[in-house]
C-alpha cells in the first residue's frame, strides 16, 4: 500500500472553540449571567406571591419585563450594530447589577425602618422593568461577540458549547435559588430568604462582569443607510409573506402565551402541592432538564426529517403536558410533566430556529431576527401575564387547563391550514426556497 494512503485521519477536536481565549471568557460570562438571572426570576415570583397572595401581582412580574424587552428590541439591535460591543455589554451587566443591588437593599430586614412596606413591591416592579430594558440590548451585543470570538468553521462546535452552558445554568440556577431561599429563610425568618438569595445573585453578576472586562474590544462595522422603521417594515413584510415562517412563529407565540405555567409555579409550590421554595426550584429545574436532555438526544436523532409534521407533534405534546400538570396532584408526577414540557419545547425551538435560518435570505437575517425578537423573544413573560390574569379570573387549575387546551386548539387549526407542508422534508424546503430566491 502506498505510504500516502496510510496518513492518519485528523480527529475531530471537541474542544476547538474553547481554545480561543475570547470564546472561553464569553462562555464563563454566559454561564454566571444566566445562573444569576435564573436565580433572580425564580425567587422574585415566589417572594411577591408570598407577600401578596395575588395572582395578578405575579402576572405583572412578566409584564414589567416584557414591555421594555419587546418595545425596544429592534432599537437594541440597531444600537448593537452601531457601537462597540464590549463596552455595551459592560453597561448591560452593570445595569443588571444596579437593579439587583436595589432589590437586595430594599428587602433587607434592617431597611424596614427606612422603607415603608407598601413601597417594596412597586420598587421590585421598577427594577424588573429596568432589567427588561437591559435585556433588549444584551441579546444583540452577546450575539455579535459570540460570532466574532471564533472562526466561522467552528460555529457548530461553539453552538454546542453555548447551548450546553445555557442549559446547565438554567438547570442549576433555579435549584440553587429554591434551596438558598428555603435555607436562609429557615434561619433568618420566612421572608428573609430573598435577601440572601439576591446577595448570591450579586456575586454571580460580579463574576460575569469580570469576564466581560476580559473580552477584547469589538468595534462597530455597520453604518446605517436607511431608517430603522423602514428596516422593520421590510422584515415584517417578508415574515408575513412566508407561509411556513409565519405559522412557525405563530405556533411558538400562541403556545407559550396560553400554555406557559412558569408564573403560576409559586402558587403550586405554596398553595396546591405545598412543597415550598425547594419544590419551586425543582419544578423550575425540571423543564430545563427536559430541554437539555432532549437537545443532547437530538444531536444523534434529528427532528428535521419531516420538520413541519414534527413541529406540530412537539407543540401538541407541549400542550398535553400542560394539561397533565394541571390535573396532577402528585409532586413527582408534576415534575415529570414539566420535564416533558421542556423536552417538547426544545424540539419545537430547534425546528423553528432551523426553518428560520433556512427560509431567511442572507440580506434579511438581521431584520427577520429583529421581528422574531419582538414577537417571540418575550413571549414567556407575556405568557406569564396571561397566566396570572387567567388564574385570577378562572382560578389556578382551570387557568392551566384552559392554556393547555388552547394550545391543542391552535395546533389543530394550524394542522388544517398547513396540510400541504406535512410531507415535506428538509431538502424539499431547501429546494423550494432556492427556487423562490431565483424568481
Amino acid at each position: 500500500m502506498p505510504e500516502a494512503d496510510s496518513q492518519p485521519i485528523p480527529k475531530k477536536d471537541s474542544f476547538a472553540a474553547l481554545r480561543h481565549k475570547d470564546f472561553r471568557s464569553y462562555m464563563v460570562m454566559r454561564f454566571f449571567f444566566t445562573f444569576a438571572y435564573q436565580m433572580q426570576t425564580t425567587v422574585l415570583g415566589f417572594y411577591i406571591y408570598q407577600i401578596t397572595h395575588s395572582k395578578v401581582a405575579i402576572a405583572f412580574v412578566g409584564l414589567s419585563e416584557a414591555i421594555p424587552a419587546v418595545g425596544i428590541a429592534l432599537y437594541g439591535g440597531y444600537i448593537a450594530d452601531k457601537y462597540e460591543k464590549r463596552k455595551m455589554l459592560l453597561l448591560v451587566v452593570i445595569a443588571f447589577l444596579v437593579s439587583s443591588l436595589v432589590m437586595f437593599i430594599v428587602t433587607l430586614q434592617s431597611m424596614s425602618s427606612y422603607i415603608h412596606y407598601a413601597w417594596i413591591i412597586p420598587i421590585m416592579y421598577a427594577m424588573i422593568f429596568c432589567n427588561g430594558v437591559a435585556r433588549a440590548f444584551y441579546g444583540p451585543a452577546t450575539f455579535t461577540i459570540y460570532t466574532n470570538s471564533i472562526p466561522r468553521e467552528l460555529y457548530p462546535n461553539a453552538s454546542t458549547w453555548s447551548s450546553s452552558v445555557w442549559q446547565v445554568a438554567s438547570i442549576l440556577g433555579p435549584m440553587m435559588a429554591g434551596f438558598s431561599y428555603a435555607f436562609a429563610g429557615s434561619i433568618n425568618g420566612n421572608l428573609n430568604g430573598i435577601s440572601s438569595t439576591l446577595g448570591l445573585v450579586l456575586i454571580f453578576l460580579l463574576i460575569a462582569l469580570v469576564f466581560v472586562y476580559r473580552l477584547r474590544k469589538y468595534p462597530a462595522i455597520f453604518v446605517p443607510k436607511e431608517g430603522i422603521w423602514k428596516s422593520l417594515s421590510e422584515g415584517l413584510h417578508f415574515v408575513f409573506n412566508t407561509k411556513m415562517m409565519l405559522y412557525a412563529m405563530s405556533l411558538d407565540l400562541f403556545s407559550v402565551f396560553f400554555g406557559g405555567v412558569v408564573a403560576l409555579l409559586p402558587v403550586f409550590a405554596l398553595d396546591i402541592l405545598k412543597v415550598g421554595p425547594e419544590g419551586l426550584g425543582l419544578m423550575r429545574m425540571a423543564s430545563s432538564l427536559g430541554a437539555a436532555i432532549t437537545i443532547a438526544v437530538m444531536v444523534r436523532f434529528t427532528p428535521m426529517g419531516k420538520p413541519w409534521r414534527n413541529l406540530l407533534v412537539a407543540v401538541a405534546g407541549f400542550g398535553g403536558c400542560i394539561i397533565g400538570f394541571g390535573l396532577s396532584t402528585s409532586f413527582y408526577l408534576s415534575l415529570l410533566f414539566l420535564f416533558g414540557q421542556g423536552a417538547f419545547d426544545a424540539v419545537s425551538v430547534i425546528i423553528r430556529s432551523t426553518l428560520m435560518q433556512l427560509l431567511t435570505p442572507d440580506e434579511m437575517r438581521g431584520r427577520v431576527s429583529a421581528v422574531s425578537s419582538m414577537f417571540i423573544g418575550s413571549s414567556n413573560e407575556i405568557g406569564d401575564f396571561e397566566s396570572g390574569i387567567a388564574a385570577k379570573l378562572l382560578n389556578t387549575i382551570p387557568a392551566v387547563l384552559f392554556g393547555g387546551s388552547m394550545t391543542l386548539l391552535i395546533v389543530t387549526f394550524t394542522y388544517f391550514k398547513t396540510k400541504s407542508l406535512l410531507p415535506l422534508g428538509l431538502k424539499d424546503i431547501h429546494t423550494a426556497n432556492e427556487a423562490n430566491d431565483k424568481v
